[in-house]
């Protein structure tokens, strides 16, 4: 990942900027809404290795002065989907994308709160994602060596 940023530097212009936009590392928050009125059914079960990874390379990039935090800013996503099959294509993509623990206690609770509210309710996944703007720094790149030291 530190790579990608060192290639994403190298063809940057001078002073240029990137654009780091990620869900942050935050349980996601599953419900309802009906008529405008929202019910929390549960909170998924998610790994963060991924996420964190990404985190310390922009950190790690950061120190080595290669990058500048210019802005950050944290927002709320909400993914509203019409039906239970829906949210069950993006749940059985988000695990398979994600390498994450199957959600098949999840959709039996969906599934239940959809029988009960009947129709025109929408299932709602929420979750923040981070915006941050990173801008290249002058100077030369100090890679590491086999042995983890600043060249």
């Amino acid at each position: 990942m530190v790579h990608a940023l060192h290639e994403a530097r190298r063809v940057l212009r001078p002073n240029g900027l990137l654009i780091d936009l990620r869900p942050a590392a935050v349980h996601r928050r599953v419900g309802v809404m009906q008529a405008e009125r929202y019910r929390r059914l549960a909170v998924m079960r998610e790994t963060f290795d991924d996420d964190r990874a990404a985190d310390r390379a922009v950190r790690e990039v950061e120190r080595e002065g290669l990058f500048k935090a210019e802005r950050r800013a944290l927002f709320e996503c909400n993914r509203t989907m019409d039906t239970l099959d829906e949210f069950q294509e993006w749940l059985v993509d988000f695990v398979k994308r994600g390498k994450q623990l199957s959600h098949e206690w999840l959709v039996g609770r969906v599934k239940r709160a959809l029988d009960v509210t009947g129709d025109k309710t929408r299932v709602v996944v929420s979750g923040p994602v981070v915006l941050r703007v990173l801008k290249k720094q002058k100077g030369n790149v100090r890679l590491k060596d086999e042995g983890g030291r600043m060249n």
